[in-house]
């Protein structure tokens, strides 16, 4: 699996002060994933400069999941969400759902977050916030359906699932029986 990390900071990308997220993520993916991250990058908040790093990573280098952290808020500059959606080719509503629900238990400030997630080719991408403890806490929110997800971009078909709804197991039987009568 191929995962990359990438902080979208103004005062980051200066150098005026260290990045903290990148590597409090670079942590988790090696503590869940036991792996390293294969990319790293620190990008100001600039529309043009997201975008482009999103799109080579996911068409050049071929992740499987980008992480981003920083820009998601309200502040005139905050344009992860916005970089993130024009590349992605479907949504991923339910990872920013959870990540959501699981920060607004921590903090009513959690709604002014406009993350995005979404598919790009058979890439993963996933907005979180800026500061270390959210970005931590989101992924956290996120880890438990992150390798299944990354399992079914990879190729895993749908008999990948372990369990099947009852009315596709009741109209997959019958329509065997038709074919056998």
């Amino acid at each position: 699996m191929r995962i990359a990390v990438l902080t979208v900071s103004d005062r980051a990308a200066q150098g005026a002060y260290e990045d903290e997220s990148g590597p409090v993520l670079m942590a988790l993916i090696e503590e869940h994933f036991h792996q390293l991250t294969d990319l790293y990058h620190i990008c100001p908040d600039d529309w043009r400069e997201i975008k482009r790093a999103l799109e080579k990573w996911c068409d050049d280098a071929r992740m499987d999941l980008i992480l981003t952290t920083g820009g998601t808020g309200f502040a005139p500059r905050d344009v992860t969400p916005e970089a993130t959606r024009a590349v992605i080719e479907r949504e991923a509503p339910g990872l920013v759902h959870a990540m959501l629900a699981a920060s607004l238990e921590k903090t009513p400030h959690a709604m002014l977050s406009r993350a995005a997630a979404g598919i790009r080719g058979n890439t993963l991408i996933v907005n979180l916030p800026g500061s270390p403890r959210a970005a931590r806490e989101n992924f956290l929110a996120i880890l438990p359906a992150l390798p299944h997800a990354l399992e079914l971009l990879r190729g895993a078909g749908a008999d990948a699932h372990a369990l099947e709804h009852p009315i596709d197991a009741a109209e997959r039987e019958r329509q065997e029986r038709d074919i056998s009568d």
